[in-house]
């Protein structure tokens, strides 16, 4: 990290802030709900040409030849570009495997891997272009689930994998990587423990749920330059990995982030972009390709579906001893899944000294999975928090209590090497007793669950700039997306610095040649590390103001004072001049010695872990399998709620997002490979009907950290919904799923195969 104003102070918990902590209307907004703000696809250029991308019809296929000569001679086409307009890249590394992902090479991959592509001058034209293009594929086995995929025999995607993690391994292998992580002693402390529960779990791929499909538009310029113009979390990283599979400079790469209409984790890797660049330089026309929602399913990254064993034990006073898991993850057919995640997340919440996992990262012929919210921690939380509700049960302990009592707290040494500072687990878990929701009875005929969930939150490389202009205004140039709203918190923390109303802030998202690096918007990193920056900013920007102030007064700068708003004498003894407003210095100082800005880069450390607790009832209709979920809580810890309907905002949508993971959302393949309900409507997410109001209850245990004491809390609020929702159904039904999604012929199965054996309570 550079050195800024930030390291001389943290965290003032004495402060009084007038801006933050309200909740303001968001400056975009109102451009948003009236349609004037521009999405991924409402870039229009002069002379601009629709790309097409075509796509394997097979899972798994290889590619003999691909001839376009028919497509070349059709009117009105101007482009053709296939595997053979991409640099040449090994395959295994970094960049061959997304060169690969982006066009097909040596093989199809996966149902919708794309092959070629056109671009021509209206839609109907690059429609038919692609129906033209001839492609040869030999036809191999597939394999969709991946405990198949590693099974002796089965169809091998990648010739070159040899097993990460396995010494001595020297065979093919769908398993990119065994990860092995432990601390203490599990066997002694299964030893001491009075109860064991172990259970096997199993969650499927969904889709993120963004509305907006990926879309871009492209520019070639004769001297190289390329623009490019997506919805994307990531233009810094597009830039770098398009430089890398493109073999083009850095700074002949300009990406302008536009508007996203969602994104959840789905638009951190690129799809249509290096296509569309290829096809433009070709052309040398503007080119845009928007993807369907058939592709949007088909051909991008879902989240990863998991299959896991968990065991846990825990003595008789509820001290939970020793946790243990085995967990596969789907990948797709390339690695990235972050797989990583999982270990070392899934039991962090509680205090345990023996804990060991192993994991697997797996290929099937399936796309490459994305991120979501807290990439791969959610799916494997559902056993986890399924296991710590049955313990509670076998030891006639309340859910909350076994929680609060193996709860971590400032000190505990994680299973990743980092000891936590002030947290607020502990609060958390008070706030959820205490609440109105769990202290209520439960509704006759309905069932209540409860599960929590973890997340680290991350900081990283983040750069941002503050200018004032000369009446006062001022205007914050953004290096993250704007995912979730974080302009306004942002504009509020920089209003706050400087002693103004957040209505004189304007931010805007900046392209990557007016900023330095920023890392990919995610992992509940934006409005913490960007805050950092832009406060910094602030701070430099009123160290120039006081300078300024000194010189119109002609005095030491260190007897000139910043507050609210205005540079005052630091004591009488300076003097009895009256107090300048910004906009006084902007405006007397500007033409003379230039604009007062503020700019910062760091690598922000120091994000507050985050933690939550979901409180759920639901009802379930034993005739059908239906579940209706009845009434929901969250209560997290914000550190501290900049924007508290933001906050609300964030903690609503993940519960929501984790009631159709929980109950509905699949992704189903035919034996054929291929993807069977590639559309919303025949891909069911909820709608306002299938969700209650949801209730939130904001915690705020401040880090100490940040200068606001901030954490971040887009991940958390997903973590523990699905392991919530199964926990109330088991309380309803008697039994405990154990396989997403919840749907009502599963649950109706279970509920009739438990009456034939006239089972009690058990997991299943």
């Amino acid at each position: 990290m550079t050195a800024t104003i930030l390291e001389k102070s943290g965290f003032n918990r004495d402060r009084k802030l007038k801006i933050v902590g309200t909740s303001p209307v968001k400056h975009d907004g109102i451009d948003k709900v009236t349609g004037r703000a521009k999405f991924g696809a409402d870039l229009f250029l002069p002379g601009m040409l629709v790309g097409k991308i075509l796509r394997s019809p097979h899972p798994h296929a290889i590619i003999r030849s691909i001839d376009t000569s028919a497509a070349e001679r059709l009117p009105g086409v101007k482009a053709v570009v296939t595997r053979d307009d991409f640099p040449e890249i090994k395959a295994g590394t970094p960049g061959g495997d997304m060169t690969r992902n982006a066009m097909a090479r040596e093989k199809a991959l996966y149902d919708g891997h794309p092959v070629a592509a056109v671009a021509a001058t209206s839609e109907s034209i690059a429609k038919e272009a692609i129906k033209l293009i001839k492609v040869d594929y030999q036809v191999l086995p597939h394999v969709i689930d991946p405990v198949e995929a590693m099974k002796p025999g089965a169809p091998i995607l990648h010739p070159h994998v040899r097993t990460k993690g396995i010494k001595g391994e020297d065979q093919p292998s769908n398993v990119i990587e065994r990860l092995d992580l432990a601390m203490g002693d599990v066997e002694k402390g299964f030893a001491e423990a009075d109860v064991i529960v172990e259970r096997e779990y199993d969650t499927k791929p969904i889709h993120q749920g963004y509305i907006e499909p990926q879309s871009c538009v492209a520019t070639a310029a004769e001297d190289g330059q390329i623009e490019l113009w997506c919805c994307t979390q990531a233009p810094w990283v597009y830039r770098d990995r398009l430089m890398e599979i493109l073999k083009i400079d850095q700074a002949k790469i300009r990406v302008t982030q536009s508007e996203m209409g969602g994104g959840f984790g789905g638009k951190t890797g690129f799809y249509g972009e290096p296509v569309a660049i290829l096809l433009a330089r070709k052309a040398k026309r503007p080119v845009k390709i928007t993807l369907t929602r058939n592709e949007v399913f088909r051909a991008t990254g879902p989240v990863s579906g998991t299959r896991s064993r968990i065991k846990m034990g825990v003595k008789k006073d509820g001290t939970i001893t020793a946790a243990e898991a085995e967990l596969i993850f789907q990948t797709g057919a390339f690695t990235g899944s972050m797989f990583s995640n999982a270990p070392q997340a899934m039991f962090t919440r509680y205090n345990l000294k023996n804990v060991k996992t192993v994991s697997h990262e797996v290929v099937s012929n399936r796309p490459k999975v994305n991120a979501f919210r807290a990439p791969c921690v959610p799916q494997v939380v559902f056993g986890v928090e399924g296991v710590v509700d049955e313990l509670a049960r076998k030891i006639g302990m309340d859910p909350i209590d076994l929680r609060l009592k193996n709860a971590a707290t400032e000190g505990y040494k994680t299973i990743y090497g980092e000891t936590f500072g002030p947290i607020g687990f502990v609060e958390t878990l008070q706030a959820a007793k205490q609440c109105d929701h769990y202290k209520s009875p439960v509704p006759k005929g309905q069932g209540r669950g409860v599960a929590a969930g973890f997340w680290f939150n991350r900081g990283g490389e983040t750069t941002g700039t503050l200018n004032i202009a000369t009446d006062g205004s001022v205007t914050l140039i953004l290096g993250t997306s704007d995912v979730a709203g974080s302009r306004i918190s942002i504009s509020m923390m920089a209003a706050e610095e400087l002693g103004i109303t957040v209505d004189k802030v304007r931010a805007i998202m900046a392209d990557t040649h007016s900023l330095g690096f920023n890392r990919v918007t995610a992992g509940s990193r934006t409005t913490f590390s960007t805050g950092m920056v832009i406060v910094d900013s602030a701070r430099k920007a009123i160290t120039e103001l006081c300078k300024r102030a000194a010189q119109i007064w002609g005095v030491p700068e260190e007897g000139v004072t910043f507050e609210d708003g205005f540079c005052r004498p630091a004591s009488s003894n300076v003097g009895t001049f009256e107090p300048l407003s910004i906009a006084q210095i902007a405006a007397k100082t500007t033409p003379t010695q230039g604009a007062i800005a503020g700019h910062s880069e760091m690598n922000v450390t120091g994000a507050g872990p985050g933690f939550g607790l979901h409180i759920v009832d639901v009802a379930v209709d034993k005739e059908t399998g239906r579940v209706d979920v009845k009434r929901y809580t969250v209560v997290e810890d914000a550190g501290k709620a900049i924007h508290p309907l933001q906050v609300e905002g964030q903690y609503q949508g993940g519960a929501v997002q984790g009631i159709g993971w929980a109950l509905n959302e699949e992704y189903y393949y035919g034996e054929d490979g291929r993807m069977q309900n590639a559309s919303f409507l025949d891909y069911r997410m909820p709608v306002a009907s299938d969700v209650p109001m949801i209730g939130t209850e904001i915690v705020e245990v401040p880090n100490p950290r940040h200068p606001y004491g901030l954490r971040g809390v887009g991940e958390v609020p997903v973590v523990p919904t699905m392991a919530a929702i199964a926990n109330a159904i088991g309380a309803a039904i008697g039994i405990r799923p154990q396989s997403l999604p919840m749907s009502p012929p599963k649950l109706l199965k279970l509920m009739d195969d438990a009456r034939a054996k006239n089972d009690g309570y058990r997991s299943c």
